[in-house]
Order: structure tokens, then C-alpha cells, then sequence
């Protein structure tokens, strides 16, 4: 963690080994004979992607109780989906002191998920159940499921479909009319797939994701899958607010105000952060 003279402070400083990153050079070749064939040459390799810092602007009170799923920020509210048979939730959330507003409580056998927002509904993953609840998003009403096979992570959507992750390296593009699937997108950085894909948000165009056990955001371009860069979080959550709580998971974006949330499983605090490109 670096405090800036301005006070505010950075997250997540990574050395670097230069301002960009570099392509392979070429291979060093020797004069061949007349009868040997020419040697292949290497294809240059991906650039790596960028890690980049991240500020924090506001931190907001959150439930401690509180597994965090699914987080989502709409039209002034923060909607959260918790997790754990027997504590899993669907809540609505007011944002300043973390209070709850409204509360759906699950039954016992679910294990809830991610979740987002389509229309007037809010729809909810659970994680080994294979069912997708989806809600009235006034009323927490449920109004029907749908059902899908594998695993349910993280869930956000496009102007068009829902994108669901299941914990692996790809993301599933679903009509959110019938939950049908209607392509998977592979995430890929420079080394290879990107797996251990959980929460999900899409911001200006970019999908954020968070990666389960780890303390970083990816930054992914849809439809390719293509990784386009990392934020660094190690060091958001102080050491003196660790000792009862689990891994990074949560991220609301509120496009209105251009606000970026994040927090974490049983975590004290919610963040307000800024991403330095």
C-alpha cells in the first residue's frame, strides 16, 4: 500500500518490468548447407497484460455476516446475493450504513450465488443446485427458475444476453428469456486460459471479474475473451479487519455516478474504487 502526497491511497503496487509490455524478438539463425531446409521461425508470443493500481475513494459499512455472492448497484440501491446452505440470500442494501432494506431468505438445500438484474427481475444463481431463481425486483416476488447444468459463479449481463461463469475458463452467453445457451467465450490471457472465473460485472464495456482465492480483478473483452488487464487489490482490506473473514468476492459498478464497488466474503467494509490506467 502507497499513501500519494495527496492522500490518496494506492493499492496493489506491482513493479513492472517496463512501461509496455515486449513481443519476442527473433531467433538467432547460421548459415544453413545447400541441402538443409530452412529452419522454422517462432511466431512472436501475446503481450502481457497490464496490471494496473487501483485507488480507493469511499469505504462504506457492510454486513460482516454477510457471504458475499453477488453484488449489484441499480437505480440507487445495492442488491447482494449471500451464500451458505441455511444463510444464503437475496438482500437489498442501503449503500451509506449497509443496512438492510428487504430481505428474501433462501431455502435450506440452496447454496445462492451470482446475481443480476434483467428488466424488473433480478435473477440468482445457486452453485451445485442447478437452478436460477428469478424475482420481481420490487417486491423480491419469485416469479419462476430456470434450470442449467454445471456449476453457477458469477452472473452479469449484456444488452443481450446474460454472461454466467461456472468456475472454469469459459463464460456462457445465455438468452435471458429461457436461460438457453447460446455460445461460450473462452478467457485467455498470454499463458493460456483464465480459470477460477467467480463474480462478474460488466463496466463501460468491459467485463470485470473477480478470481476466486486470489485478490486481483481481470479486465476481459467480450465476445473474444481476450484478458486486456489486471487490477492489483492485494492490501485492500487493512490486517486488522482479517481476522474473521474470507476471500475477495463482489463487484457492483453504478454507471450513472461512474462507481466501482468491491468487497469481499464476511468483509467488514466495502470499497469505492478508481482503477489508474
Amino acid at each position: 500500500m502507497v499513501v500519494t502526497r495527496t492522500g490518496a491511497v494506492l493499492i496493489g503496487v506491482v513493479a513492472a518490468a517496463g512501461a509496455a509490455a515486449l513481443l519476442a524478438g527473433p531467433l538467432r539463425t547460421r548459415a544453413r548447407g545447400p541441402d538443409e531446409a530452412p529452419r522454422p521461425v517462432r511466431a512472436p508470443e501475446a503481450a502481457a497484460a497490464p496490471v494496473h493500481q487501483a485507488r480507493v475513494i469511499r469505504r462504506f459499512p457492510h454486513d460482516p455476516k454477510a457471504f458475499t455472492q453477488g453484488l449489484l448497484y441499480r437505480d440507487g440501491a445495492l442488491y447482494e446475493s449471500t451464500g451458505l446452505n441455511g444463510q444464503s440470500s437475496l438482500r437489498k442494501v442501503e449503500l451509506e450504513t449497509g443496512r438492510v432494506l428487504q430481505q428474501h431468505d433462501l431455502e435450506h438445500q440452496y447454496f445462492a450465488e451470482g446475481m443480476t438484474d434483467w428488466g424488473p427481475t433480478l435473477i440468482q444463481l445457486t452453485w451445485t443446485s442447478g437452478i436460477a431463481f428469478v424475482y420481481d425486483r420490487q417486491t423480491f416476488k419469485p416469479i419462476r427458475r430456470f434450470t442449467y447444468t454445471g456449476e453457477g459463479w458469477g452472473l452479469t449481463r449484456t444488452d443481450e444476453h446474460l454472461v454466467m461463469s461456472d468456475g472454469t475458463s469459459s463464460l456462457r452467453l445465455l438468452d435471458p428469456g429461457t436461460f438457453a445457451e447460446a455460445s461460450r467465450v473462452e478467457v485467455r490471457d498470454e499463458h493460456g486460459p483464465v480459470s477460477a472465473i467467480n463474480e462478474l460485472e460488466m463496466m463501460k464495456g468491459t467485463l470485470v471479474a473477480n478470481i476466486w482465492q486470489s485478490e486481483r480483478l481481470a479486465l476481459i473483452d467480450l465476445p473474444s475473451g481476450r484478458l486486456t488487464g489486471w487490477v492489483d487489490l492485494r492490501g485492500l482490506l487493512p490486517p486488522a479487519e482479517r481476522a474473521q473473514v474470507d476471500v475477495m468476492n463482489g463487484i457492483a459498478y453504478d454507471a450513472e455516478g461512474d462507481r466501482l464497488f468491491v468487497t469481499g466474503k464476511w468483509w467488514p467494509t466495502l470499497f469505492q474504487i478508481e482503477v489508474i490506467r
